[in-house]
C-alpha cells in the first residue's frame, strides 16, 4: 500500500494538530507567570495558587476518557465544539475573575473540556493505516512546540495586561479552533469504524490497568507532571526574587535553554530508538531530573548554576516526555492501544494536578527549596520502582483485514510468521492486531497471503 498522505488527510492533519497546539498553548501559558502575578487575586495564598495552576489537570483526568466514548456515539466533531466552548468559557471566567476561587473555577472548566482523546480518535477516522504513525507524531510534536512558545509568550502577555491578557487570549485560541474544527477538519464517514489502536475501550480499562509494566510507567507520568507544575510554582518566583531576573525578561532565561535543551536531547532519542536501548535512556533521564532537582534546590542564591540545573531539568524532562509515550505503545498489548493511551494520560493530568496544590502547600511551609526536594523525593521513589522494569521489545503495530470466514484460521496463520510476537482479533471490526519485529516481519507474508 502507498504512504503517500493524501491531500484530505494532510489538511486534517494540519488543523487537527494546530487545534491540539492552541488549546496546550491556552494551558501552558499560565506556568511561568501565575505565581508571579497570582498576589493579585483576592485571598490567594501558594496553596490555593497552586491549585489553580493545576485545577485544569483534575477536571481534564476524570473527563477525558468519557469525552473520547460519547464521541464514539454523537460523533468527534460535536464533542470537540462542546469541548472548546468549555474551554472558552472557562478561560473568559477566568479573565474575569478577582478572587483566587474564581480562578480555581476558570481553570478547572478550561480542563472540562477535554477533547485530546476525541481529537486522536479523529485522527484515525480520517487517516489510513499506514499514514496515522506519521499523524499522531505530528500532533505530540505540536504539544512540545506550544510548552516552548508558551513559556515565552506567556511573560510577553502578562506584560502587557497580565493574567488577563492572558486568558483573555486563550479564549481567542478557543474560537479560533472553533472556525478551523468547522472550516478545515474533515467530516469522517458515517461508516468509520472505531479503531482500538487509538480509542479508549472502556471494557478493556480495567485489564490493561492491571497491567504492571504499564503501571510502571503511569505512576512516572504521574510524577514527570506532578514535577513539573510543582517545579513552576517555585521557579518563577526564584528568578524573580533569588537571582534578579525582572518578571518580563523570563522568556530570556526559558528560550535559549529551550533550545539548547532540544538538541543535546536528540542525540538520545536516537540511541533510545535506533540502537534499541530505551531502558538505559530511561533510567538516565529520571536520574537526571531528580539531580536537577537537587541542584535546583542548592542553587537558589547562585545564577550560573541554577541556570545550568534548569538546562539539564529541560533536557531530562523533554526526553521523558518523548519516550515515555513510545514506551508506552511498545507495551501496550495489539489492538489496545487507546485504551492504555487514555489511562496514561489520565494519570498524567491527575500529576498536574497534584504537583501544583503540593508544590503550593511545599511553597507556603517549606520555601523554594522545599519545592525542589520535595520533587526530587518524587523522582527518586520513580527511579526506584523504574529500575525493575524490563526492556521494551521493539515491535510495531500491523492491522489486517480478516473476513469472518477466516477468523478460525487466521490466527495461527499470523502467529506462526517470523516477526510476529502477538497476534489479537477482533471479529466485530474483522480486522486483527499484530505486534511484529521490523527486523524479522516480511509484510509481503500477509499481502500474499494463503490461508
Amino acid at each position: 500500500m502507498s504512504e503517500v498522505i493524501t491531500a484530505v488527510e494532510r489538511r486534517a492533519i494540519v488543523s487537527l494538530a494546530s487545534l491540539y497546539a492552541f488549546r496546550m498553548l491556552g494551558l501552558f501559558m499560565v506556568l511561568p507567570v501565575l505565581m508571579l502575578y497570582g498576589e493579585h487575586y483576592e485571598a490567594s495564598t501558594p496553596l490555593l495558587l497552586g491549585m489553580a495552576l493545576g485545577a485544569y489537570g483534575f477536571s481534564q483526568a476524570i473527563l477525558q476518557i468519557p469525552f473520547g466514548s460519547l464521541s464514539d456515539r454523537v460523533g468527534r466533531k460535536p464533542v470537540i465544539i462542546i469541548g472548546l466552548l468549555i474551554f472558552a468559557m472557562g478561560s473568559v471566567v477566568a479573565a474575569m475573575a478577582e478572587s483566587i476561587y474564581g480562578l480555581i473555577l476558570g481553570r478547572a472548566l478550561q480542563g472540562a473540556g477535554a477533547i485530546a482523546g476525541a481529537i486522536m480518535a479523529l485522527v484515525a477516522d480520517v487517516t489510513q493505516d499506514q499514514n496515522r504513525t506519521k499523524a499522531m507524531a505530528s500532533i505530540g510534536a505540536s504539544i512540545g512546540v506550544s510548552f516552548s512558545v508558551a513559556l515565552v509568550l506567556g511573560p510577553a502577555l502578562a506584560k502587557i495586561g497580565g493574567m488577563q491578557a492572558i486568558f483573555t487570549m486563550t479564549a481567542a485560541l478557543a474560537a479560533v479552533g472553533l472556525v478551523i474544527v468547522w472550516r478545515w477538519v474533515p467530516t469522517p464517514m458515517a461508516t468509520a469504524r472505531r479503531h482500538r489502536d487509538t480509542g479508549t475501550v472502556p471494557e478493556l480499562v480495567g485489564q490493561i490497568a492491571r497491567i504492571g509494566e504499564l503501571q510502571r510507567l503511569n505512576f512516572g507520568v504521574f510524577v514527570l507532571h506532578a514535577v513539573l507544575m510543582a517545579s513552576f510554582v517555585a521557579m518563577p518566583l526564584v528568578l524573580e526574587q533569588n537571582l534578579a531576573v525582572g518578571r518580563d525578561d523570563h522568556w530570556l532565561v526559558y528560550l535559549p535553554l529551550l533550545i539548547l535543551a532540544f538538541v543535546a536531547m536528540v542525540p538520545f532519542i536516537i540511541i533510545a530508538e535506533k540502537q534499541r536501548k530505551m531502558k538505559g535512556v530511561f533510567i538516565s533521564a529520571v536520574a537526571l531530573l531528580a539531580t536537577s532537582e537537587v541542584a535546583l534546590a542548592c542553587f537558589i542564591d547562585v545564577r550560573w548554576a541554577f541556570f545550568v540545573a534548569l538546562f539539564f531539568f529541560f533536557i531530562a524532562f523533554n526526553l521523558l516526555e518523548a519516550t515515555l509515550p513510545s514506551l508506552m505503545s511498545k507495551i501496550a498489548p495489539a489492538g489496545a492501544k487507546g485504551t492504555a493511551s487514555g489511562i496514561y494520560s489520565t494519570c498524567q493530568f491527575l500529576g498536574a494536578f497534584v504537583g501544583g496544590v503540593g508544590g503550593g502547600w511545599l511553597l507556603q511551609e517549606f520555601t523554594f527549596s522545599g519545592v525542589f526536594i520535595g520533587a526530587a523525593v518524587m523522582l527518586l521513589l520513580w527511579l526506584l520502582i523504574a529500575q525493575n522494569m524490563k526492556s521494551p521489545k521493539h515491535l510495531t503495530l500491523v492491522k489486517v483485514p480478516v473476513s469472518l470466514d477466516e477468523v478460525d484460521r487466521v490466527d495461527e496463520f499470523l502467529s506462526a510468521l517470523p516477526g510476529v510476537a502477538e497476534v489479537i482479533i477482533i471479529e466485530d471490526e474483522a480486522t486483527a492486531y499484530l505486534k511484529v519485529d521490523d527486523r524479522e516481519f516480511d509484510q509481503q507474508s500477509i499481502e500474499n497471503r494463503d490461508w
